[in-house]
């Protein structure tokens, strides 16, 4: 699969909540992160640890709202296993029916049809909102510096 497939399979499979097929994506070795997110950035270096983080961090959004991706815009570099995704998950709040947007930009090396490596820069408040978490990541934000972070 191209770099753009590989992109393609793995955010439609999040929106598929195909979370046991969602880690056969990435390489064996691998280096994920996030770096905007607000507790902290826990890089994923194995298959496994993605195998836990879909399999912890998929329902727990899932079970609260549903979506799609949409406005997926794709950049080649001149580097052919990086490529730069901008993309919007688009949908409903369960609970409530509200909209939900959440824009992300992934910047992927893909080798052999595998990533291995992503840095994923998504929206996560508009995440906490939808999970109706805001009194609890406001409470984590008047936590004094250093004290162990939830996530």
């Amino acid at each position: 699969m191209t770099p753009e497939e590989v992109f393609r399979k793995l955010v439609n499979g999040v929106a598929a909540r195909d979370f046991d097929v969602l880690p056969e994506l990435y390489a064996e070795q691998t280096d994920v992160r996030h770096p905007m997110n607000p507790y902290g950035d826990h890089p994923l270096l194995t298959r496994d640890a993605l195998r836990e983080h879909f399999g912890v961090n998929g329902p727990r959004v899932m079970d609260v709202v549903r979506f799609q991706p949409e406005n997926i815009r794709v950049h080649q570099t001149t580097d052919p296993e990086v490529i730069v995704a901008e993309f919007d998950y688009v949908g409903t709040v369960l609970a409530t029916g509200a909209p939900y947007r959440t824009p992300c930009i992934f910047v992927l090396r893909i080798r052999d049809g595998l990533i291995v490596e992503s840095r994923d820069y998504i929206d996560h408040v508009a995440n906490i909102k939808a999970r109706g978490q805001v009194e609890e990541f406001v409470a984590h934000l008047r936590e004094p510096a250093g004290a162990p972070a939830a996530s």
